[in-house]
């Protein structure tokens, strides 16, 4: 099975916001419009070729028997992985060693033997009561025997210093929201998994914090659907440019973005 995260793009589908989308919107409205409507190709990084290797690994550990999740075990899963990738990914992700690593660093912060997540990797989507879709997935949702429910997410980086730590919490309370409106359920815990340094970071949301996160979103979805009709995307110059794959096409360095493609908001679109 090839890592979904390096499968063939899936269908457009009707507009909606995933967690990606949001950030992208908050940090500069022109990245958002050249990835959520131009849909721009952009070259991957070695270090994001990585984590979606790691995170295939640890998909496919869970879906083994328990006693089987052992080490070397993930590490013959991570072979496996590696020679699935196409021959550019290949390159990019290089020797193992590095993903070895961050396999052997989660193994470091908690033994999947003792745990049965209810899924692993999983899609989730609710459209709320104002109209806005929410979609995205999960890396891993723990549900206790007392019903408790813990979403788990893997980063491949170092934890964020404090100041950073809401933003990092972003993800994690954007899928919290999505369980409490399509199932009912309030999260009992959100968890921030960082491989690089064996660090976590949780959080117990309260569904006042819920509700309050939901405003934001339809708040943030009420900014995109104004610039959507005429494509009004406005760049935001700042640190990220640095890394930004789409410099030669953005106005803050001279460039001229594409056309604007409209707004694909047909309600014949596949779902």
């Amino acid at each position: 099975m090839t890592p979904k995260r390096l499968e063939p793009e899936r269908p457009r589908r009707r507009p909606a916001l995933s967690p990606s989308r949001a950030g992208d919107f908050k940090v500069c409205p022109l990245l958002y419009r050249f990835r959520a409507v131009d849909r721009l190709p952009e070259q991957r990084s070695p270090a994001q070729v990585r984590g979606i290797v790691v995170h295939a690994v640890l998909e496919r550990l869970f879906g083994l028997d328990p006693p089987l999740r052992v080490p070397s075990r993930a590490h013959t899963l991570l072979a496996e992985v590696a020679a699935e990738l196409a021959e550019d990914d290949r390159a990019l992700l290089g020797d193992l060693a590095g993903a070895a690593a961050l396999v052997d660093a989660y193994f470091a912060m908690e033994d999947p033997r003792r745990l049965r997540p209810e899924a692993c990797e999983v899609f989730l989507e609710v459209e709320l009561d104002s109209g806005v879709g929410l979609r995205g997935y999960v890396d891993r949702l723990d549900v206790s025997p007392e019903g408790d429910v813990r979403i788990v997410d893997y980063k491949t980086g170092s934890a964020p210093r404090e100041v950073f730590e809401a933003r990092a919490l972003f993800q994690l309370k954007f899928y919290a929201l999505v369980l409490l409106r399509a199932r009912g359920v309030l999260p009992r815990q959100l968890r921030l998994m960082y491989l690089a340094d064996g660090q976590s970071l949780t959080h117990s949301p309260t569904r006042g914090e819920l509700e309050r996160f939901e405003r934001t979103l339809v708040a943030l979805w009420a900014a995109i659907l104004r610039a959507a009709p005429t494509g009004d995307f406005r760049p935001n110059p700042g640190r990220m440019c640095g890394w930004c794959s789409h410099r030669a096409v953005c106005p803050a360095f001279g460039g001229t973005p594409p056309d604007y493609p409209g707004w694909p908001d047909d309600p014949d679109a596949p779902p």
